[in-house]
């Protein structure tokens, strides 16, 4: 594979560098999205070796990782793998999402934080779980954190769907969409972490945004539907 990782920053002065600095490690190029930060985190990252793409506006979660699959697909990568710039993920960890994603029979790698969730607070191991039982459900597969955003996703699904969502539910429209046209969903156990990172999560708005997206997936295409339209 010639994956690109890309992380979606807005406001991650404090950590982004460092981020950057372990995930360059791997030898892979990095970019980093800026959504429009108040603070350095553009030129920090820069600093640190990422090519950096900022938003002349700040968007959501979902618009920042589409910029960075768009720059994968000009650039030839054939997989991109995402992960947060506020240090909830460990880059030391790449490598497990690439072993997995060498498969390729394998589509999408997950690392999952539900092998050990005693550092996750308990509002977010609820709603996590709660989430993750309904894009399970939705997405025909099984999925235990629909919620993480370290993910390893092959160029191939990127051009297999149109996603509407452009917020925090854009992730979990990936995976249904992904599931009810029959890619193949993996996950790998990967370390919970937690520290000073702030949620940006509106949860009445998310939570409304959730329940308009699982209405609308009883409506999204499978696989032998996309087949038969392909056949005629």
């Amino acid at each position: 594979m010639r994956p690109l990782v890309v992380i979606p920053a807005y406001n991650e002065a404090a950590h982004i560098a460092d981020v950057v600095v372990a995930a360059s490690r791997h030898g892979y190029p990095v970019l980093v999205v800026d959504d429009f930060s108040c603070d350095d985190t553009g030129p920090r990252a820069e600093a640190a070796g990422a090519i950096v793409r900022r938003h002349e506006a700040n968007g959501v979660k979902g618009t920042a990782i589409t910029t960075g699959f768009d720059f994968a697909a000009r650039h030839g990568h054939d997989a991109v793998l995402t992960l947060d710039g506020d240090g909830q993920h460990d880059p030391r960890e790449i490598p497990l999402l690439l072993a997995a994603g060498a498969n390729p029979a394998v589509d999408i790698v997950i690392g999952t934080r539900m092998r050990n969730t005693r550092p996750m607070p308990p509002v977010r191991l609820a709603t996590n779980r709660l989430l993750s039982l309904c894009v399970s459900l939705a997405a025909h597969t099984k999925v235990t954190d629909s919620q993480s955003g370290f993910r390893l996703v092959k160029m191939r699904v990127w051009r297999a769907f149109t996603l509407r969502s452009h917020s925090f539910d854009f992730e979990s429209e990936f995976l249904i969409r992904a599931g009810r046209l029959g890619f193949r969903i993996v996950e790998v156990p990967i370390a919970t972490i937690y520290g000073d990172e702030v949620s940006r999560i509106n949860p009445w708005v998310e939570t409304f945004r959730f329940l308009r997206l699982f209405g609308r997936a009883v409506r999204f295409p499978r696989a032998r539907q996309t087949a038969a339209r392909t056949q005629r």
